[in-house]
């Protein structure tokens, strides 16, 4: 395997029929609602659980939604796990070079993006996600949508 670059745990996304019936579940175990966005098909709130932890709840909005299809073949529950890497091609590299499927990529203004497909032996969708410097300075919570209160960059904490 290639040398990879700096990763962690950033959240964990679960698919749900309505983010307004399933945040009450959040909120029983102390999590505190960030921010809720709309993209095309979806919505997508993003939770704070200490100091480290995140989820995510995605609610489609559209009948053609991926999410949609999801959710009629697996009903609600984990969709994907989101890894924060300080650089999406190194990471990419590496984990190709180890045997996955990279099935998606985007490189939108704010972050970086890819998918590791599900079909491999944990039967989890990954998501590398690679943020910049405009992701938190265009959201309500700022740093405190990164784990430890910054994004990764590569350099030691």
């Amino acid at each position: 395997m290639t040398e990879t670059t700096p990763m962690r745990v950033d959240h964990v996304g679960i698919a749900v029929a309505s983010i307004e019936n399933a945040e009450p579940v959040l909120r029983a175990f102390g999590a505190e609602k960030l921010l809720e966005e709309f993209s095309e098909g979806f919505t997508w709130a993003y939770y704070r659980l200490g100091n480290g932890s995140r989820f995510e709840l995605i609610e489609p909005t559209d009948e053609d939604s991926f999410l949609t299809d999801f959710l009629d073949q697996h009903g609600p529950g984990l969709h994907h796990v989101t890894l924060e890497v300080a650089d999406i091609d190194r990471a990419t590299e590496g984990v190709e070079a180890a045997g996955l499927r990279v099935v998606d990529r985007a490189d939108e203004d704010d972050w970086r993006e890819a998918f590791v497909s599900p079909r491999n032996p944990t039967g989890t969708l990954f998501q590398l996600m690679e943020y910049r410097e405009g992701f938190a300075a265009t959201r309500e919570f700022g740093s405190e949508l990164f784990v430890g209160g910054r994004p990764l960059d590569g350099e030691p904490e």
